[in-house]
Formats: structure tokens, sequence, C-alpha cells
């Protein structure tokens, strides 16, 4: 990862601005972060949340303290309130019995058709060059989204960032180097293959979908540059770690980084140390990338 003082020295206030854009779906929250003092070398970034496809918003900290601390390093952010499928609680997904699904509109495409809807906003406002990133859930629609925007807009973002991002719609076999580490407290929250199955169809609502809503496996042949970055006790290494090897095999560039010591969602907690070096690792990421008109 290359070195850059720009990312740690640079801090400024940051603004937000509440609004909503036009979607398939109708109107779609979206809050602006608008650093006082914009780097001119910073290409702006579109941050979307996770929460399993069916829970999260524009306050969550996975969504907003990410975004606001970004956006500190003077890089203007964009976060999407995209629609949810319906909540699962936590007995649901650990439940044996067949998951009875409930008719929804808000189940795939849904999410992703938000996503680009924010996206084709942000270009016709001037922003053609960005990057686009995610959490979890959020790693997953970032892909998706980018995929529909290069096939039907001929918008293609500089790059990806991807925080442990569950990108197929079967848990991959988990590596020895995985499974080793989802010991005590680890082991008792981590996706099990049967949960994230039940999670992943609740979230597409038909079977026959699963293969376009979930990139991995398919072909991934011009994505822009991705980072890859997984949480080190957490299943879905499995999903990300796989994922970067797909990107490779088709050669695409990519850079995969494991932060030591966490579990899935440590964005989602701005106090921790793990936080802390996670925003680090993706703000040097993207200065990296930045390739300004």
């Amino acid at each position: 990862m290359p070195d850059t003082t720009a990312t740690r020295v640079h801090r400024t206030a940051v603004r937000t601005l509440d609004r909503t854009v036009k979607g398939r779906g109708g109107a779609i929250p979206i809050r602006d972060y608008l650093p006082e003092d914009t780097r001119d070398s910073a290409v702006p970034l579109l941050w979307i949340h996770g929460g399993g496809w069916m829970s999260g918003g524009l306050d969550q900290k996975e969504s907003h303290a990410v975004a606001k601390a970004i956006a500190g390093t003077g890089r203007p952010v964009r976060t999407v309130d995209y629609r949810l499928a319906p909540a699962l609680g936590w007995r649901d997904l650990a439940s044996r019995s067949p998951l009875v699904l409930e008719p929804s509109e808000n189940r795939y495409p849904a999410a992703p058709d938000d996503v680009v809807s924010a996206i084709v906003d942000w270009v016709e406002a001037g922003h053609s060059r960005l990057f686009v990133g995610g959490a979890s859930a959020g790693a997953n629609l970032a892909v998706t989204a980018t995929v529909a925007l290069q096939q039907a807009a001929g918008v293609r973002p500089l790059g990806l960032t991807l925080a442990y991002g569950g990108f197929h719609s079967t848990l991959p076999p988990l590596p020895e180097r995985v499974r080793s580490r989802l010991t005590g407290f680890a082991g008792r929250i981590a996706f099990t293959p049967a949960s994230y199955d039940r999670m992943t169809l609740n979230y597409v609502g038909d079977e026959r979908l699963l293969p376009e809503a979930f990139p991995g496996g398919a072909d991934l042949a011009g994505l822009p540059p991705t980072l890859v970055m997984d949480a080190d006790r957490d299943s879905l290494r499995a999903s990300g770690d796989q994922f970067a090897s797909d990107l490779r095999a088709v050669g695409s560039t990519v850079d995969y980084m494991i932060i030591e010591k966490t579990l899935h969602g440590f964005l989602d907690h701005p106090r921790s140390r793990s936080f802390r070096r996670g925003i680090e690792a993706m703000s040097q990421w993207l200065d990296a990338h930045d390739r300004p008109a």
C-alpha cells in the first residue's frame, strides 16, 4: 500500500446536505458530504452501507461515520438510502424451517437500481469521475451497480473500494486460514452457510435471480481497479478472498488486504482502532488511484 502523507495530515470540516434524487421506485434519499476544503486531486466517492440488504440507512454509522471520515480528508462523498428487503431476525436466519417470503417490491433489483440512480444523478451534475465503494451488502451493491452502469450508461468508475463484502449467493468453502480464526465470540456470531443462504434468498426473493444479483463467479472482466478489504475473524472472508482471486484471474487490478483482529462490521464502530485502520487503508488507496481530469 503506497504511503500518502496527504491522507494523514489533511483534515477539514465537513457539512452535509440531505435531499432526494429521482429513481425507478420513487424518490431516493441521499446525503452529500461536502468538505470545507476540497482537495483538487480528490475524486468523489459514492459510499454504500451494509446491513444484509435489509437494514441500515443514512444515519447508520457504517454509512455516516465512514462518509464523514473520508470527506474529512478533503474528498466529497455521497451516501444512498436504498430500498431494503423485508427484515429477518436472527431467529429467522438460524431457523432450519423453510423460509417464507412475503411479496415485496423492495427486493432485488430495487437496491442496485437506487444506487445506479444516485450515481447517474451525480454524473449528470458534473461528477463524471468518481469512485464507488461499500461495506458488506453495500460492497455487493457497489459491484452490481458498477456492472449495470458500464453496460447501460457507459459510466466506468475509477475504482471500487469494498469492505467485508458478500459477493456470492452461496458462501464459498472456508479456507483453513479463515476457519482457524472463527473461535470463541467470533465463531458464535459468524454467518454460517445456512444463515447466509437465507439472507441472500430473502434479498432476491427468487432463486432464479441469484446469479445476476451476485457477481461472484460471473464474468468480472472490465471492472476497474479494486480494493478488497476483509475482516480477520469473519466467515465472509471466504467470499472476499474468492472474489479477489476471480478478479486476478481475468486480469483486473486488485489489492487484497485483511484488517487483523477485526470482526465483520468493524466500520460500524467509529471509536474503535479497527475503524481507524480501515479508514486509513481506504483513504490511502483512494489517494493512490486519484486521476482527476
